[in-house]
């Protein structure tokens, strides 16, 4: 299964879409773990990003003081 490129804005509106289903109970148990499954993979990709993001600031700010 190829992985769609996601920006870091788009995964965390789906994060909020699925956990404002989630609150409302508007998923079936059926869909449920497919639904946490999916966050979890979203919440990976956004801390991966924000990894990242720091890593080149940091870099950035480093480059600045020589």
């Amino acid at each position: 299964m190829a992985t769609k490129k996601i920006s870091y804005s788009e995964a965390m509106a789906e994060i909020e879409e699925i956990l404002e289903k989630i609150e409302s109970e508007e998923l079936d148990v059926d869909e449920l773990a497919e639904k946490v499954k999916r966050v979890s993979v979203l919440l990976k990709t956004c801390k991966d990003k924000l990894t990242k993001t720091n890593e080149q600031v940091e870099q950035i700010l480093k480059e600045m003081e020589d």
